[in-house]
């Protein structure tokens, strides 16, 4: 689904942001990339989508060469959600907004009228809201479904629950994942928040000064505190706590695992 291959981007020679990188991500996975500010997240899913060419070395979208294929032709392919909601928010209202992708793409227009109203229902939007007028999570969910009415096969999040409550987090993450398991939608998650990264992803990069440190299942990941120290990462609570605990809490990495855990360890009367 997506391949760098040696790629390096800088705006300058002498500090690259991306230095020779080299990595696959497979159709269907759902992968979180991870690194303190300026570790080359962001950069690396705006090279997947086109929106910058490498330097130097290939980005592959599906097989395209993301240099020699037009912006319009990755958009078919790539659905980019950005951290701000407000730097993708258009139209003056949600109907207009969520059918703007599929108009500037050319689809049909009786396409476009039931996919609009599907997807609206979906997200339990009002169609004549003016989205500038809603709350954060209400707005990021009208940026999400703007994305997502074109079904693209790979979706980029960018730090997707920044400023949201908890549970309009959990309502946009959620249908993410069902994205992924139901459709096989590849999912690329740029996130700060290791407990989120914990919760969702399948698979974690991590990310140091333009440089891989780590790639691999996320349950790996999160338990390697050297990686996750040499990238300035905090670790998510839960497996930093069960690996205080010793061998056996080695396989505890959600509340809900801890909880088990804990139960069992006090049936055997045994003590931390």
């Amino acid at each position: 689904m997506i391949r760098f291959e040696n790629v390096t981007f800088g705006y300058s020679e002498k500090r690259p942001i991306l230095d020779d990188l080299t990595f696959h991500i497979e159709k269907g996975d759902f992968v979180a990339l991870i690194g303190a500010n300026g570790a080359g997240k962001s950069t690396i899913s705006r090279l997947t989508n086109g929106l910058l060419h490498p330097t130097r070395g290939h980005v592959y979208l599906n097989g395209k060469d993301t240099l020699k294929t037009p912006s319009s032709a990755l958009a078919r392919d790539c659905g980019f959600l950005f951290q701000n909601p407000d730097r993708q928010i258009c139209e003056n209202t949600v109907k207009d907004e969520i059918a703007f992708s599929m108009k500037a793409q050319g689809w049909p227009t009786d396409e476009i009228e039931g996919r609009v109203d599907r997807i609206i229902k979906t997200f339990d939007l009002d169609p004549e809201w003016f989205p500038f007028s809603r709350s954060r999570g209400e707005r990021q969910r009208i940026a999400l479904a703007s994305v997502l009415v074109c079904e693209p096969g790979l979706l980029i999040l960018d730090e997707p629950t920044t400023g949201l409550d908890y549970l309009e987090c959990i309502r946009i993450m959620d249908y993410v994942t069902r994205l992924n398991k139901e459709k096989g939608t590849t999912i690329l998650m740029v996130s700060h928040d290791m407990e989120l990264v914990q919760s969702y992803a399948r698979n974690v990069l991590v990310l140091n000064h333009g440089k891989i440190l780590g790639q691999g299942p996320t349950n790996e990941i999160m338990k390697n505190m050297d990686v996750l120290k040499k990238a300035r990462v905090l670790p998510a609570q839960i497996p930093e706590l069960a690996l205080r605990f010793g061998d056996e809490f080695k396989d505890v990495f959600t509340v809900e695992e801890m909880l088990d855990a804990l139960r069992a360890k006090a049936g055997k009367g045994g003590a931390l």
